[in-house]
């Protein structure tokens, strides 16, 4: 694993003061897709397969069914989950990540590599 500076160095290397200013909109972008603390940890949740809504809320320690809702309304609009309800009594409702939100992986991990990175960093563990 790489130390701060190792991956500041990396990153230095990567971005030139242009591209980096040109990073800014998409960056932009990105946070207020994935903008709080829920979003990413229910695309966690789905990564294995479609769940139901209270098997993503038993999965997320901490989330209220109200945020939940609102944060899959907000990962559907923006084509990062599907809502699948089917004919039966009681309607069954599905959600599962899209194609689209499978892009991220690449993003997930970075930031469990740097958040551990960062823990190192702060608590020495």
């Amino acid at each position: 694993m790489e130390t701060a500076t190792e991956i500041q160095k990396i990153n230095e290397k990567d971005c030139n003061p242009q591209e980096c200013m040109g990073a800014l909109l998409p960056v932009r972008d990105a946070l207020e897709v994935l903008s709080g603390r829920w979003k990413l940890p229910i695309l966690i949740a789905l990564s294995d397969r479609p769940k139901r809504f209270k098997e993503i809320s038993k999965d997320i320690n901490g989330i209220t069914d109200k945020m939940l809702s609102k944060e899959l309304k907000d990962l559907e609009i923006n084509k990062l989950v599907t809502r699948t309800v089917y004919d039966t009594f009681p309607p069954t409702v599905e959600y599962a990540r899209t194609e689209h939100s499978q892009t991220l992986s690449n993003v997930i991990m970075a930031l469990k590599d740097w958040g551990t990175l960062h823990r190192k960093e702060i608590i020495g563990k």
